[in-house]
């Protein structure tokens, strides 16, 4: 499983011109679901994401993370995180699990962020959809992260706090 977390000063997905979730101060979670992800996987990268601390404290360092700073999250499914464009100029799409495969894990995503955060504070886009999204990127900074492949390194994911 894969994330590419955008921070943001704004951020909103539409679906045929209308807007299906909007935030302000917060993230952007683009995530793409691979052929092999599981629940485990959702969880840590969920936990992951919540405890990030790419905000500026008062000296400047990014020390901060969504609770610190009040931060919402907008949650967008994207398959195309996982093409594959070695070879030829058309990408494929093999890596990229079924949707049938995906909602359940892009679900149990998203409901682990809204423990941890709270429901009013994760916003989400409609899977499987053709959508439009509107990032204004804060920094710019932008992350990406993998789920590791071990249940070890799974184990001891999370550091995110409770929910307030």
């Amino acid at each position: 499983m894969r994330v590419v977390i955008q921070r943001v000063s704004s951020g909103s997905v539409s679906v045929d011109g209308k807007e299906q979730g909007c935030i302000t101060r917060g993230y952007v979670i683009l995530l793409g679901i691979k052929h092999g992800d599981t629940g485990a996987d959702a969880l840590f990268l969920a936990d992951k994401c919540t405890g990030l601390r790419v905000f500026e404290d008062t000296q400047g360092k990014m020390n901060l993370d969504l609770q610190d700073v009040g931060g919402d999250v907008l949650v967008v499914s994207q398959f195309t995180l996982y093409a594959d464009a070695q070879k030829g100029n058309r990408p494929g799409f093999s890596l990229a699990a079924p949707a049938e495969v995906a909602m359940p894990l892009y679900e149990q995503f998203v409901s682990r962020m809204r423990m941890n955060l709270g429901e009013e504070r994760v916003r989400t886009g409609v899977f499987g959809a053709m959508m439009q999204v509107h990032i204004v990127n804060d920094g710019p900074v932008t992350i990406v992260i993998e789920s590791p492949q071990t249940p070890a390194n799974i184990a001891g994911a999370a550091g995110a706090r409770k929910p307030p």
